[in-house]
């Protein structure tokens, strides 16, 4: 039998799947309190790794919160708890510290390992919908994921208990983040793969344009010959240096439009009487985006490049930023 879609029935039910979902998420801010900070004192203080366990949907969120931590500068890693049973529980060690992931907080598979985990020493931090039971009480730290109802008609799918779960285990990973100091270069090491890594590792002295490839003259020159490198090098802009190769300018394609706009001939000018002088400048060592953040943010599309005495030493354009997928 092919079921019919009722198009509004279906429209109404996802919106209230939502707002049950965001709400549930919501609550969990008045849900929060001091155990919330002591279980980032244990896995800040942990000299072992983060463990991470659960099962059925549980165990799926608990999947994902332990790959957030370890994304984000904390070893951590995901052991099932059927499987501990049976062997796997030899990853655990005394200096481990233990997130046992239920919303019921009645799962015998959970339960029938964590006698071991005591045993060893691990610190034990409970995430679960039911402050009262036997996983809340046995372990050093409970953290409320409890939910009003779940977003199934039903209430009987895991969904909105779920949803607060992943929530709960994304803000202690926040959290515990921030604690550390992590900071861009630090997730880049764990994400060197794809756009993410791409941009993250990608500094300006990757992208920039340098030695003959740079368009450049001096204060003396005159914008007949800016105008020759503007075209040569086609970066559209040529800088202005001093004798000691100090930036003191740049004369832009929009420099070029405001020449043009006078009577007369311009081409004898002295380029140091139409340049726009002190113009935005990078360092080679800064990450690629802020180039990108910087040029969006001034609405501007060349850089110079300049060491730390303000010597030129190379240059970009949006054009550098988008082949090299950047942007």
């Amino acid at each position: 039998m092919i079921a019919k879609i009722n198009g509004d029935r279906a429209l109404a039910l996802a919106r209230d799947v939502l707002d049950i979902e965001a709400d549930a998420v919501r609550a969990l801010r008045d849900q929060l309190d001091d155990g919330f900070v002591e279980a980032i004192d244990f896995i800040l203080s942990c000299r072992g790794r983060v463990v991470v366990s659960g099962i059925g949907k549980s165990g799926h969120v608990a999947r994902k919160v332990a790959a957030t931590l370890a994304s984000t500068g904390t070893p951590a890693f995901f052991v099932h708890p059927a499987e501990a049973s049976h062997g796997d529980l030899g990853m655990v060690t005394a200096e481990d510290v233990f997130i046992a992931m239920s919303n019921s907080g009645e799962s015998d598979e959970l339960m029938a390992i964590l006698p071991i985990i005591k045993r060893l020493g691990s610190k034990l931090i409970a995430i679960t919908g039911k402050p009262g039971s036997s996983l809340a009480q046995l372990a050093d730290v409970h953290l409320n994921s409890a939910v009003a109802k779940e977003a199934c008609s039903l209430n009987l799918a895991p969904t909105a208990s779920t949803t607060a779960a992943l929530a709960l285990g994304d803000a202690l990973a926040v959290a515990i983040l921030d604690a550390r100091g992590f900071g861009p270069d630090d997730f880049a090491r764990s994400h060197p793969g794809g756009a993410l890594g791409r941009r993250l590792l990608t500094y300006v002295r990757d992208v920039m344009r340098t030695g003959d490839q740079v368009p450049v003259v001096t204060p003396a020159a005159t914008v007949r010959d800016a105008l020759f490198q503007l075209t040569a090098k086609r970066m559209g802009m040529t800088a202005i240096v001093d004798d000691n190769g100090r930036v003191k300018g740049i004369f832009t394609d929009g420099d070029l439009r405001r020449v043009l706009e006078r009577a007369g001939d311009f081409r004898d000018l002295p380029i140091s009487s139409v340049m726009t002088p002190g113009p935005r400048t990078i360092g080679p060592d800064q990450l690629a985006v802020e180039a990108v953040e910087l040029m969006e943010r001034h609405r501007i599309n060349q850089m110079l490049v300049v060491d730390d005495a303000g010597k030129l030493i190379g240059a970009l354009n949006m054009h550098d930023l988008f082949s090299k997928k950047v942007i």
